[in-house]
């Protein structure tokens, strides 16, 4: 199977996929799956690009809109995760995956997915240690703070993809994973981004539960972007496997934002299915999910009293059978994508306030199926402990009671050391060019099929890459 990767996304749909066609009809290929690695932007209108945690001045309506209603349907697979600069309220809709529009899928807060044999992970959102041990407690409609908030990667998430036992190919994240920029070629990085040279020596640069991820799965390919620069990196694990890193640009002319890489898969057709490990990784955890404020612990006492007595998640095959018993046997992700908001429409103001939170039916059929708590989004913790409750097998089959909240005390951030990266990536760097007329959007760029990078065509002979970069998208002046 060819996988397409795209950096950061910013909305340029129709760019990317310009590109992505560009890209087949010169190498005479095929591409079956398109991946993005945040900063989505599924806008669907006014209210939702009042949501986007970014300066006035950079919100743009971009055209996901159009795919959104069908105006336009995206010509390959696409899977998502999410950035630090989003339509948070739609993404919130989908916390556990699901269809954004007609054939562009997101992972969901955290996720896990195969396609023809091929399993693929995502973490949405950055990490600030600040938020990392509190409840999803923001809700549309997003005060300034929680707009921001919203987007940092939680512990909880964590500690879920942590679970995974089986062989992970692919995973995806915004940012990058702690230390991941020594395993590359540094003065390759500081020419291009001298301002990231501090952060990588004292550690600040990256996200410190991502290297958790990266040590404790050890995919195959980890795949990022945020930082608006392509790089590559090898990171050898204890057991003599290695995880191929790879970080890419943001979509505009002249860039390195899109790249190929071929994995075999089983042979089965390219079809999207839910994991029945990770599945049964949620059913698990249901209590340890929470909307409070209040910081949640999640160290193995704190775990164990929530659940009772359980600390160690990893999916027994009596659980996975369960999920597979609870899907009717076919985990195959069911097309069941419908329109929750009226859509913006040529000509509209793009100013609006926010709307209030709509349930959105994909994720009700979602928890229904897999008998998951279906209120929670009002699930929270005590700081008084109760109990023990029953959960794990006999708890969680198929036809069972919903699983209970947990509980738990405050405690204290974990990460109280290097300061946390800037969120605030500039949307306008010191290489994107303005048309004049369109001070927000990049000029109309000219083909140049130069390959670059030697990081990864000369340093990296060994990965699966296909070296395809500095592909020109087709840029539309919004000004016409």
């Amino acid at each position: 199977m060819l996988f397409a990767v795209e950096g950061c996304c910013h909305g340029e749909l129709d760019s990317i996929y310009a590109s992505l066609s560009d890209l087949e009809q010169r190498h005479a290929v095929k591409v079956d799956v398109l991946l993005i690695c945040g900063d989505f932007q599924a806008v669907r209108n006014a209210a939702d690009l009042a949501t986007m945690a970014c300066p006035p001045k950079y919100r743009s309506m971009q055209t996901f809109y159009k795919y959104y209603t069908g105006a336009k349907v995206a010509p390959v697979l696409t899977i998502v995760i999410g950035g630090n600069h989003e339509a948070s309220n739609h993404l919130w809709e989908l916390y556990y995956g699901g269809w954004l529009a007609p054939n562009i899928f997101f992972l969901g807060y955290a996720g896990v997915v195969n396609i023809g044999g091929v399993r693929i992970g995502g973490l949405t959102g950055i990490y600030n240690r600040k938020h990392y041990q509190m409840g999803h407690y923001e809700a549309p409609p997003f005060s300034d703070d929680d707009m921001r908030s919203t987007y940092h990667v939680r512990e909880l998430e964590a500690l879920r993809l942590k679970q995974l036992r089986q062989p992970l190919d692919i995973m995806l994240s915004h940012d990058w994973p702690q230390h991941i920029a020594k395993h590359g070629n540094l003065q390759g990085l500081y020419r291009r981004k001298a301002f990231l040279q501090p952060e990588v020596e004292d550690g600040s640069l990256g996200s410190p539960p991502a290297l958790e991820l990266l040590q404790a799965l050890k995919p195959s390919y980890w795949f990022s972007a945020h930082l608006h620069v392509k790089y590559a990196a090898v990171v050898p694990h204890d057991d003599g496997t290695a995880t191929r890193f790879l970080s890419l640009d943001k979509c505009l002319p002249r860039r390195d934002f899109l790249q190929l890489v071929r994995l075999s898969g089983d042979g089965s057709e390219p079809r999207l299915r839910y994991d029945a490990e990770w599945i049964a990784v949620l059913r698990a955890t249901a209590p340890l999910f929470s909307v409070s404020r209040a910081r949640l612990p999640l160290d193995r006492a704190s775990v164990a009293a929530a659940t009772g007595g359980r600390y160690d998640f990893a999916a027994s095959e009596d659980e996975k059978q369960q999920v597979l018993d609870c899907a009717g046997g076919d985990l195959t992700v069911p097309l069941n994508f419908t329109q929750t908001v009226v859509a913006y429409s040529e000509g509209q103001p793009t100013v609006a306030a926010q709307s209030p939170f709509a349930e959105n039916a994909q994720t009700l059929r979602f928890v229904a199926t897999f008998k998951l708590p279906a209120d929670f989004r009002t699930q929270k913790t005590s700081v008084v402990r109760r109990p023990a409750v029953q959960t794990g097998r006999a708890a969680l089959a198929c036809g069972a009671a919903e699983a209970p909240a947990g509980v738990f005390q405050s405690v204290g951030p974990i990460w109280p050391t290097a300061p946390p990266l800037s969120e605030e990536i500039d949307l306008e760097d010191d290489e994107s060019r303005a048309c004049g007329m369109c001070p927000t959007r990049p000029p109309l760029g000219v083909d140049n099929p130069k390959t670059s990078d030697a990081a990864m065509a000369h340093e990296h002979k060994s990965t699966a890459f296909v070296s395809v970069v500095n592909l020109t998208p087709y840029f539309t002046c919004c000004a016409k």
